[in-house]
């Protein structure tokens, strides 16, 4: 198929399917054709079948070369139409693997498997997006980039982004907008009716550049989600102070990093209760009694609390009594053992098992 998609030519005029005497009567063969009069044949052939064949990925030479072809075909005699299928049919059965074609369609197949680094670099080979649909890389793009890239651009370009969107990605591109901006594109719409093929083709290769032309991050993960993370696994005097002077210095940015901080004494209210008992598996027992015997502060005894109304009552009253036989626990073996709980949730969240609970800046839950 795509050998005959590539090799689209003009077909000459259609002649009556040739006979061949024979000693017993006369036998009709196949008509000789061209590759792309083959192509033609097998695409008609499927679009009868009502298959769904992506023709716009083609280049639009092949597309208009295909187009015209169909237009010259004629009537073709069933011989000739069994013949031509049973060749596509034997091309491909002997395939063993394709390939994508050209340097865009790699970098699509390998698309977060090699660096980005790489990515970026070839992805600004001379026309390297040239071919396929800029809008598909597009709606793949996270809404709040494609809410930067609607501010920096006028009303009507961001109009057009929004209308070309799924419904789903439009609706969160809005919702990253300020009001008074998302209102202006979403009025602007209505006014996309006359927009033209060609120029909502322009617009999309425009905005996709602008992918291009962006220099891919070194980290992956938000500079106050790596604070936060370093001063989970950091005691709490150090984490205190480190916070009090970040407020002194960037009060935005202490923000940022509170809410991205999760410690035991968050449990109580960034823990589904239908979590706890998963949580609790991942925890050695003299672990987790170190922890629930340590705490001190109001914020980590309630978080001991719903440790235990959130498993069953069984369960609870040996913990309980487990407890009160460890007795008075030394301040930083409570902390390790409160840092190997936190840690176990994290490692938790990151697999996907479990999903904390949003809070806002001041760590207050959602």
């Amino acid at each position: 198929m795509q050998d005959s998609h590539a090799l689209v030519q003009t077909a000459p005029g259609n002649s009556a399917p040739a006979e061949k005497q024979t000693d017993d009567a006369p036998r009709v063969i196949p008509r000789q054709l061209t590759p792309g009069q083959k192509a033609a044949i097998i695409v008609r052939l499927l679009l009868n079948e009502g298959a769904d064949l992506p023709l716009e990925e083609l280049p639009d030479e092949l597309q208009e070369r295909l187009t015209l072809q169909l237009g010259r075909m004629g009537l073709v005699d069933r011989v000739t139409l069994a013949a031509v299928a049973q060749e596509f049919a034997d091309a491909l059965d002997s395939v063993g693997l394709a390939f994508p074609h050209g340097l865009a369609g790699a970098l699509d197949a390998v698309n977060g498997k090699i660096a980005p680094a790489t990515a970026a670099r070839l992805r600004k080979v001379a026309g390297v997006r040239q071919v396929g649909d800029p809008w598909l890389r597009l709606r793949d793009t996270p809404a709040e980039d494609l809410a930067r890239m609607a501010q920096a651009e006028s009303t009507e370009v961001a109009a057009v982004m929004l209308s070309k969107l799924d419904t789903a990605k439009a609706a969160q591109l809005l919702a990253q907008l300020p009001g008074p901006v998302a209102r202006r594109i979403t009025y602007a719409v209505s006014k996309t009716a006359n927009v033209t093929p060609e120029a909502v083709e322009r617009i999309g290769w425009s905005l996709a550049a602008q992918l291009d032309q962006r220099p891919v991050p070194a980290f992956t993960d938000s500079p106050d989600t790596r604070v936060g993370a370093i001063l989970n696994q950091s005691p709490p005097s150090t984490r205190d102070g480190l916070l009090d002077a970040l407020d002194e210095e960037d009060t935005e940015f202490a923000s940022a990093v509170r809410k991205s901080i999760f410690t035991f004494a968050h449990i109580a209210t960034r823990i589904a209760a239908r979590d706890v008992p998963a949580i609790l598996r991942e925890v050695d027992q003299p672990v987790l009694i170190t922890a629930l015997a340590g705490a001190r502060t109001e914020d980590d005894k309630a978080s001991v609390d719903y440790l235990l109304s959130n498993i069953s009552a069984r369960m609870a009253d040996n913990l309980r009594e487990e407890i009160a036989e460890r007795g008075k626990v030394k301040q930083a073996e409570a902390e390790e053992a409160m840092t190997q709980i936190v840690g176990a949730i994290r490692t938790l969240v990151d697999a996907g098992t479990i999903t904390l609970v949003e809070a806002d800046a001041d760590g207050n839950e959602d």
